[in-house]
C-alpha cells in the first residue's frame, strides 16, 4: 500500500501551481512507495487556516512555499518568509521554498528564518529538477537548485567577519537607501553605521574607492 503524503502548495501564480501538481502526479504514477494528496492556496491567510485545520488530523507532510505573496490581514505573518518561519517553528512539515529572489542577502535571510528542506529559484526550474527536488526532500533532504548552490558556495568561501547587520547595510545601500535613512531601518546610530561601513571597506580592501567600489565587490563575493 502506498504511503499518502499530504501536500500544500502556497503560490499565487496559477501556472506554477499547475506545474507542481503535474509533477507530483507524475512522481506518484512512477513510484510504488508513495502518493500525494494535494491542496493549494494563493495567500498566507488562507494557508494558515488550512495548516491549522489539517493539523487536527496529522498535518501536512510537505509544503511548497512561494516567498513573494500578496499582503495579508495578519499583523504577524506579512509575507511568505514570515509564514515559513511560523511553519518551521510550530509544525513538522517539510518545506520547499520556491522563489524568484536570487540575491545573496534574501537567500541568506530565508535560510536564517525558514531553514527550508528544499530551496529553489524559479528560473532554475524544469520538470526534471522539480521532480528531483521533491523526491530528495521526501526521502533525504536537503535539495538546493543551481543558483542557490552557487550562492552558498560563494558565501562559505567569503563569509568571514560580515554579520547579519553588515549584510543589511550592504543590501540597503545597494537598493539606494541613504546613510541618514538607515537608523529608521536598523537599531544603530549614524556614527555606529558609519563605523561599520568603514570596517567593511577595510575588510573588502576598498578604502578610498567610495560606496560604489564597496558594493561592487560585496556583490561579486555574494553578500548582496
Amino acid at each position: 500500500m502506498k504511503q499518502r503524503i499530504k501536500v500544500l502548495i502556497v503560490e499565487d501564480h496559477p501556472i506554477f501551481i499547475d506545474v507542481y501538481i503535474r509533477v507530483l502526479k507524475q512522481i506518484s504514477e512512477n513510484n510504488k512507495s508513495y502518493t500525494f494528496d494535494i491542496d493549494s492556496t494563493n495567500n498566507c491567510d488562507s494557508a494558515m487556516l488550512k495548516i491549522k485545520a489539517e493539523s487536527q488530523s496529522g498535518g501536512y507532510d510537505l509544503i511548497f512555499l512561494d516567498i513573494r505573496l500578496p499582503e495579508t490581514k495578519s499583523s504577524v505573518i506579512k509575507c511568505g518568509e514570515d509564514l515559513g518561519a511560523k511553519i518551521r517553528n510550530d509544525y513538522d512539515a517539510k518545506i520547499i521554498v520556491s522563489t524568484s529572489y536570487n540575491d545573496a542577502y534574501r537567500v541568506s535571510s530565508i535560510f536564517k528564518s525558514v531553514n527550508p528542506d528544499g530551496f529553489l529559484v524559479k528560473n532554475d526550474l524544469t520538470n526534471q529538477i522539480l521532480a528531483e527536488a521533491i523526491t530528495t526532500v521526501v526521502l533525504d533532504p536537503p535539495f538546493y537548485s543551481k543558483t542557490i548552490t552557487k550562492i552558498l558556495r560563494k558565501q562559505s568561501a567569503n563569509d568571514f567577519v560580515v554579520d547579519h547587520i553588515d549584510r543589511k547595510i550592504l543590501y540597503e545601500l545597494s537598493n539606494g537607501t541613504k546613510m541618514n535613512e538607515l537608523p529608521t531601518i536598523l537599531p544603530l546610530s549614524i556614527a555606529a553605521l558609519e563605523r561599520r561601513k568603514r570596517i567593511l571597506k577595510d575588510i573588502f580592501n576598498v578604502v578610498g574607492k567610495g560606496d560604489r567600489g564597496l558594493l561592487k565587490l560585496a556583490q561579486e563575493k555574494g553578500f548582496i
